[in-house]
């Protein structure tokens, strides 16, 4: 594997983008973009900044406000939008969802001005108002009204199917119930009449039905356990936690019913993991954060019961602000029918304006002079060509092809019970078939170019397991008998010995057994036991089983490692752990807890032995771990080598340690820890330069290596598509080095890849818009482009980028907003105009940066976009629609999908059945392994249905024609018609029938 990097290009260090972060720099600042020019500051500038400078600071952020069980609060005047002229509606909505596109009123004209974007449809229109003229037309108006009303009826009843079906999945979401505070008890509500500022009591495996704020559970310390599948697609438990005073105060009904607090809070927006407020109860303020929140779609899990406050409902809440438009999509045999019409109506035009040119020549050399044509009307020939062209128009109709949509929105409907019935695509272990959610983009699936695709639950089943580690140097882990040969065949390794083992670790060191029981060296024992005890994870019994939930599945397969190799996590208190350690149990009081988070990197647990001695126990990722090593570590060369062979096989690794902490050196650091606990301001800080203090010499023990399991069959899909020039493009939000190593597990990255990081893109752009600027001038706008490659032809290439690289590229990242009063004053003509230029030149700068890094990404063989936000995926999209013109295919399994899934030509979602994912979906399954199958099989359905029936209903309806355009020639280029009334009508209704038997005979 190697990289490029431009050595002569270097970067400031404070202004690069951190690959750690998850930009949202796109919620939380306007949409202006820094002017990086330095100008002459105008004198009324001046003066508006002298003004600004003067006034008060002002708190904009914390907009949000929300009473605690008074609806009445939320309905004053100053909460109170105009939505249409002078009706006001409150700016708090209620928390009924709409994902369907009609209602009863709007259904009828909606429908109508989808279906009238169609030229054919619209032509036809135009046709039965001209057959209403009695001077210019010479058929019934019914010859054309019927077959119209045929084919709009029938798309409308299939558009009416589609959204029933989504007006049926709102309605069972909006009637789902809980139970809300209402005078002064707890009642049962619909979700739909749940408004901001209701209190709600949910139980264990209840969906959240708003984003609400976590007052108090039934767990100590008013815990609560949920899963998050809905919005990021991780099954594994995630845990929050009241503040101290809700979890005091507010556990039973009657306080419950009496709570007023009031929160102040930012306004709703989509940020998932971001939550900035303040509770104002009994003359105190409280710092609210992401910890305390509730979000729609979790479910409540390993907790009995919980308390919440509604903070956001319904349209405001994260998920649904995630959730993007409806749009209405187009296919590309859609535009093509429509380009096909605007042909065939040109040549009507042209053919009607000559017989009408030359009636008119008749009319003046024969007609004017031959009694026995006489019609009662003194018209002059002029006039009479005139009318006669409209005429030809209502007469030649027959070359529109409108019952062609017909056809194909039949075609479609079949497509769409195919994939219902395919059994390739059934998944047996869920009985789950496949499920085609609409019927009008079904044929996209057969001209796929890119596939943008989520990493978690999508390519990856989220599945963790252990699968190698290195003790004290050595590694374990590889196919060897207790006496360290090594074997190609040998059986798993019996953990009946151990009464706690759950059975389903499959492991064939079995020196590494021989090494826990015979105890001889005891860095191996105090391995897993640091496994046992250093982590998050809470534990139930279910049928005496020990069952663990934890909050990422790293963890959780860490955990479930050490019980089967005899260290087994049996339960823990807010004070205490207890572990069986080879069938003894044991309990440590514990200390303190170091919290992990993505900038330290690490975790820490502090405890206290039964014999009294204190120990630090310590995981995380080796570039922080081997900071804070002690000096004298023996084994420190042997772990980085073993790291190396584990990060070359893909597996994802943790480095752990230990420490022996004096009861002095412990008792001054808990003051500071306590301090930092409770500070006001700055806490999270403060707790780092603590929890630093007393994280350093630490003692290496050794390293883990677990798999993240991928789909089955995930290497051999992609290959296939690769083989049928598809791209995939893998937009996750996991940190760079894990979806790294995903990509070389699914093959998309090999040791012969070039890989191309954001600086890498960042200076190649840069040197291509500065070749573009400099061969811009008088003439550039005249010359013809020039296709500049990024890259020397051969090589494989892939890019892997992080959101915030992406903003940075993109021209994304955006000024913060002002937080001091505005005052504002006319400006000049100069002002505005320089203003305007300058808007302009930045648009056009953006515009073609974009179609750039577009240009330079399309290059590569992969591309792989790392902590990006639901945005900035959809952003990812749209690029490539717009500037390659291709047909896109997005698959995700969360809310955090929703979006890019929208915004694409076609929609595929995978692996979870997810009202709010699949009522977005174009096509949902259970199996990535299935993928190239939706391309080749519609791509034939296409080829083998649509495509011939559209070339013969052109060159039917063409022959119908013919005799007409002849008739009309040789009856002296009259508008008489050559066919009966009755079969106008009649021949529309049947086209279908016969285009379907003549397709039938020539497969005959």
């Amino acid at each position: 594997m190697s990289t490029e990097r431009d050595s002569e290009t270097t970067f400031d260090e404070d202004s690069q983008p951190n690959d750690e972060v998850v930009p949202y720099s796109d919620d939380e600042t306007e949409d202006e973009l820094d002017d990086q020019g330095s100008t002459v500051e105008p004198e009324q500038n001046r003066v508006n900044r002298e003004a600004e400078e003067n006034q008060e600071p002002f708190r904009k952020e914390c907009t949000w406000q929300v009473k605690a069980n008074d609806r009445k609060y939320h309905g004053q005047p100053h909460f109170m939008n105009t939505k249409f002229f002078c009706i006001k509606k409150s700016k708090y909505a209620n928390n009924a969802i709409k994902t369907y596109k009609y209602n009863a009123l709007t259904f009828i004209p909606m429908n109508l001005f989808e279906q009238f974007k169609r030229s054919a449809n619209l032509y036809f229109l135009v046709l039965l108002i001209l057959q209403a003229i009695p001077q210019i037309s010479t058929l019934a108006w019914y010859t054309t009204l019927v077959p119209l009303l045929l084919v709009l009826g029938v798309t409308a009843i299939k558009d009416l199917v589609d959204d029933v079906a989504r007006h049926k999945m709102d309605k069972e979401i909006n009637n789902r119930t809980c139970e809300v505070i209402k005078d002064g008890r707890f009642k049962v509500a619909k979700w739909k009449d749940i408004q901001v500022g209701d209190v709600i009591r949910l139980k264990k495996n209840d969906f959240v039905p708003a984003d609400i704020l976590l007052l108090s559970s039934s767990e100590p310390n008013s815990l609560c356990y949920v899963e998050t599948a809905e919005l990021d697609g991780e099954t594994n438990l995630k845990f929050k936690m009241s503040l101290e005073i809700t979890d005091q105060y507010l556990q039973r009904e009657d306080t419950l019913a009496t709570f007023d607090g009031l929160v102040e809070c930012e306004e709703p927006n989509n940020r998932l993991d971001k939550f900035t407020g303040t509770l104002f109860w009994r003359n105190t303020s409280f710092p609210l954060d992401a910890d305390k929140i509730l979000l729609r779609g979790c479910v409540i899990r390993n907790t009995d019961f919980c308390h919440g406050l509604v903070i956001f409902a319904g349209a405001d809440t994260k998920i649904m602000k995630n959730s993007g438009k409806t749009r209405f999509k187009r296919t590309k045999i859609d535009y093509l029918m429509n380009y096909m019409v605007y042909t065939i109506f040109v040549v009507l035009s042209l053919l009607s304006a000559g017989l009408a040119i030359g009636h008119a020549y008749w009319e003046a050399q024969v007609g004017n002079y031959s009694w026995y044509l006489y019609d009662g009307e003194d018209f002059t020939p002029s006039y009479r060509g005139f009318l006669n062209f409209w005429g030809y128009i209502i007469v030649l109709n027959t070359m529109v092809p409108i019952s062609l949509y017909v056809s194909v929105e039949v075609i479609r409907l079949g497509q769409s019970h195919f994939i219902n019935w395919d059994l390739q695509m059934y998944y047996a272990e869920k009985d789950t078939p496949a499920k085609a959610r609409t019927t009008t983009l079904n044929e996209q699936l057969g001209q796929i170019h890119y596939i943008f695709s989520d990493k978690t639950g999508t390519l990856t089943q989220n599945i963790m397991t252990f699968k190698k580690c290195c003790i004290n140097g050595q590694i374990y882990g590889d196919h060897r008998d207790a006496s360290q040969h090594n074997h190609n065949k040998i059986e798993q390794v019996d953990f009946s010995w151990n009464t706690y083992a759950d059975g389903k670790l499959a492991f064939y060191d079995h020196y590494l057994i021989e090494q826990i029981q015979s105890g001889k060296e005891p860095e191996v024992r105090q391995f897993f036991f640091l496994l046992a005890v250093c982590h998050t994870v809470m534990v139930d019994r279910i049928d005496g089983q020990l069952n663990y939930q934890a909050a990422s599945p790293d963890e959780g397969a860490l955990v479930n490692a050490a019980r089967n190799f005899g260290f087994a996590f049996l339960a823990r208190t807010q004070n205490t752990i207890t572990i069986s350690e080879l069938g003894t149990e044991r309990t440590y009081n514990v200390l303190a807890i170091l919290d992990f988070n993505s900038d330290r990197k690490r975790m820490s647990i502090i405890v206290r032995t039964p014999e009294g001695n204190i120990r630090l126990y310590c995981k995380g990722a080796d570039t922080v771990i081997y900071e804070r090593l002690h000096r004298m570590n023996p084994t420190k060369q042997e772990t980085q080598d073993a790291l190396d062979i584990f990060a070359n096989e893909t597996l994802r690794t943790l480095c752990l340690c230990y420490k022996e902490i004096e009861e002095k050196e412990f008792a001054q650091w808990n003051k500071k820890f306590m301090a930092a606990s409770v500070a006001s301001t700055n806490r999270d800080e403060a707790l780092d330069k603590v929890y630093e203090e007393i994280e350093k010499d630490l003692i290496l023990l050794g390293a883990t290596a677990i798999e993240d399991k991928l789909q089955d069959g995930v290497p051999e899909t992609i290959s296939k598509l690769a083989k049928a020039d598809i791209k995939i493009w893998v937009l996750t939000g996991d940190k760079k080095e894990t979806a790294e190593n995903i990509g070389f597990a699914c093959e998309l990255l090999t040791e012969d890849t070039t890989i191309c990081y954001g600086e890498d893109i960042n200076s190649l752009l840069h040197a291509r818009m500065e070749n573009q600027r400099n061969r811009g001038g008088v003439y550039a706008k005249f010359a013809p482009p020039v296709q500049e490659r990024f890259f020397p032809p051969g090589g494989n290439r892939a890019l892997i980028i992080t959101g915030s690289w992406l903003n940075e590229i993109l021209l994304e990242k955006k000024t913060k907003r002002s937080k001091i009063l505005k005052l504002k004053f006319p400006r000049t003509e100069e002002e505005r105009r320089m203003r305007t230029q300058s808007k302009r030149r930045l648009e056009a700068k953006k515009e073609q940066q974009q179609k750039n890094f577009v240009d330079l990404a399309c290059e590569c063989s992969a591309v792989i976009c790392c902590r990006v936000t639901p945005k900035q995926k959809a952003m990812v999209v749209d690029l490539v629609k717009r500037y390659k013109k291709a047909i896109t295919l997005a698959i995700g399994d969360g809310a955090n999908d929703v979006n890019m899934i929208k915004i694409s030509s076609s929609s595929s979602m995978y692996t979870k059945n997810i009202p709010t994912l699949s009522s977005s979906t174009g096509v949902s399954c259970m199996m990535y392994v299935i993928l190239p199958s939706l391309p080749v099989r519609m791509s034939v359905v296409t080829s083998s249905l649509i495509h011939p029936h559209g070339v013969f209903f052109f060159f039917f309806l063409h022959v119908l024609a013919l005799p007409c355009k002849w008739y009309c020639l040789l009856g002296i280029r009259s508008i008489s018609f050559l066919h009966s009334q009755p079969a106008l009508v009649y021949f529309p209704l049947r086209t279908f029938n016969i285009t379907s038997c003549a397709k039938r005979t020539s497969q005959t």
